[in-house]
């Protein structure tokens, strides 16, 4: 058997499929010409014939002539599109289950599903949250920080004008710092958490990266959940021990008048155990505590607490509360230890130096003198 060499293979193939394409290109009535044509009229429907008398169904049931015009059917029910789907369900529409939790029959929970008492629109939580609340919170928490900072270049740190006497008196029991503590603690973690929550995202993302912020929030998520309980107790217990020395006295218009002697060097208004300012802190802490707290626990549990369509205005009125406890809490802190010579004394140990005692809550001091006293010693120069 003769086998034709490559080259020459090819040469064929080539003028072969070059004398089909001239042959089919002659004339009007060429193959390719034909086909072409034949498309063109198909698309008309007029070139493929079916058999004669043939019929086809319309939507209606009624028969329609091969290639007449098409008549739509009129007996479907016109569906919204993907846009329309969505926008349907952002609204709070209710779908059908057959699980016994019926709310699950609502994908988007929305106030405006709910009533109109809070008249707050369709994706409104996300505008508030992200635009009022943050930039308002964020310029609340900034302007205590350099309020803070010219207090303390103008006026420095308030010390005990005749000194340290060497004497200390019990301030606060073991039961009353565990109690602030318990508290403190869980709510500086909760504050910190929630922060991250509101504005981690902008601030530590960019600079520890997205897998470091992703397990830093996870962790925060956790903690905030759990330690809630604690601020809770802690709360709790504050109040049971600290509730009647927070109620108003007639020293508290003399520590306005003098605005508690923080503005000025050797008047300090008379205070019992707690001034007009500690009072302020305390019922901050306790008002705002419950507050967060029920929101908090509103959010964890809704359905026990509240409709799952009130959890938009919930963590809203949630986050608002905190930021302003966390503003003030910042201002306690700052007084509570670099702000105050002695005051950290009282909660760290829970004694106090005399002088200072004498100095800030001459009244307490007073009634103190007619009991028995607690003696202890207080270090050189200690605050």
């Amino acid at each position: 058997m003769k086998v034709w060499p490559r080259a020459v293979t090819w040469r064929v193939a080539a003028a072969l499929a070059l004398a089909v394409i001239v042959i089919g290109s002659q004339g009007e009535g060429g193959s390719f010409a034909l086909v072409g044509k034949a498309v063109a009229q198909s698309s008309t429907g007029s070139s493929v014939r079916p058999p004669k008398n043939a019929v086809v169904r319309a939507g209606t049931g009624d028969r329609q002539p091969w290639g007449s015009a098409a008549q739509l059917p009129t007996n479907i029910v016109k569906q919204p599109t993907d846009a329309g789907y969505w926008r349907i369900i952002r609204k709070g529409m209710r779908g059908r289950v057959t699980i016994p939790n019926k709310e699950a029959g609502v994908l988007i929970q929305t106030l405006q599903a709910r009533s109109t008492v809070f008249p707050i629109r369709v994706n409104d939580w996300r505008y508030y949250r992200n635009g009022p609340l943050s930039r308002i919170g964020g310029w609340l928490l900034l302007a205590v920080l350099v309020i803070l900072v010219l207090f303390f270049a103008l006026r420095g740190r308030i010390k005990i004008e005749s000194g340290l006497s060497g004497r200390t008196i019990e301030r606060f029991s073991a039961l009353e710092r565990f109690a602030h503590w318990l508290s403190a603690v869980s709510f500086i973690v909760l504050g910190l958490s929630g922060l991250n929550m509101l504005y981690g995202r902008y601030v530590l993302k960019p600079i520890i990266g997205a897998d470091a912020f992703s397990a830093l929030a996870a962790a925060g998520k956790y903690s905030h959940n759990y330690l809630a309980f604690a601020f809770m107790v802690g709360v709790v217990l504050m109040v049971i021990l600290w509730i009647r020395d927070n109620l108003p006295d007639r020293y508290d218009m003399g520590w306005i008048m003098k605005a508690g002697g923080l503005f000025s060097k050797h008047s300090h208004p008379p205070a019992a155990k707690f001034n007009l300012g500690e009072k302020v802190v305390f019922w901050s802490v306790v008002i705002g505590g419950v507050v967060v707290s029920y929101t908090g626990l509103s959010l964890m549990f809704p359905q026990l607490f509240t409709a799952l369509q009130s959890l938009e205005l919930i963590q809203i009125v949630h986050a608002a509360v905190s930021l302003v406890m966390i503003a003030i809490i910042i201002a306690h802190i700052y007084i509570g230890s670099l702000g105050m010579q002695g005051a950290f004394d009282a909660m760290g140990n829970g004694f106090v130096d005399e002088n200072w005692a004498r100095e800030h809550h001459s009244a307490w001091m007073a009634e103190f003198k007619g009991k028995p006293k607690v003696e202890g010693t207080a270090k050189k120069g200690g605050g």
